[in-house]
C-alpha cells in the first residue's frame, strides 16, 4: 500500500513563504498526478496545484503566480512551493497521487494533513 509523508506546514506570516514536501513510498515514476489539495474550516477540499503523467501543471487561480509545484523521480518527493502567503491560504494541506492500476481503475492515495497558518 502506498504511504505519503508529509512536512513542512506551521505557522508564518502574511507575504511570508513555506515550502511543504511529501515523500512517496514506492516511488512516484509510475504515478497517474501527483500534487496538493486543501481544505480550509466550514469548506470543502479544492485542488491546489496537480502534475499530471504527462508533465503538465495545473493550479488553481487563487494560487496562480504564488505557488510552484514539483517532482522529483530520483527523490520520490512532491514539493510546494508557497510565496506572498495570505490569509485565505490557511488550511490543512494534503499530499495527493494517483496511480493507474488497468484501462477502466485508478487509485488515489492521500497524505495524513499538515496544517498551514498564515497569520500576523
Amino acid at each position: 500500500q502506498v504511504q505519503l509523508a508529509e512536512s513542512g506546514g506551521g505557522l508564518v506570516q502574511p507575504g511570508g513563504s513555506l515550502r511543504l514536501s511529501c515523500a512517496a513510498s514506492g516511488g512516484i515514476l509510475n504515478a497517474n498526478a501527483v500534487g496538493w489539495y486543501r481544505q480550509a474550516p466550514g469548506k470543502q477540499r479544492e485542488l491546489v496545484a496537480v502534475i499530471t503523467g504527462g508533465g503538465n501543471l495545473n493550479y488553481a487561480d487563487s494560487v496562480k503566480g504564488r505557488f510552484t509545484a514539483s517532482r522529483d523521480n530520483a527523490k520520490n518527493t512532491v514539493s510546494l512551493q508557497m510565496n506572498s502567503l495570505k490569509p485565505d491560504d490557511t488550511a490543512v494541506y494534503y499530499c495527493y497521487l494517483q496511480i493507474r492500476i488497468n484501462w477502466g481503475r485508478v487509485n488515489d492515495y492521500w497524505g495524513q494533513g499538515t496544517q498551514v497558518t498564515v497569520s500576523s
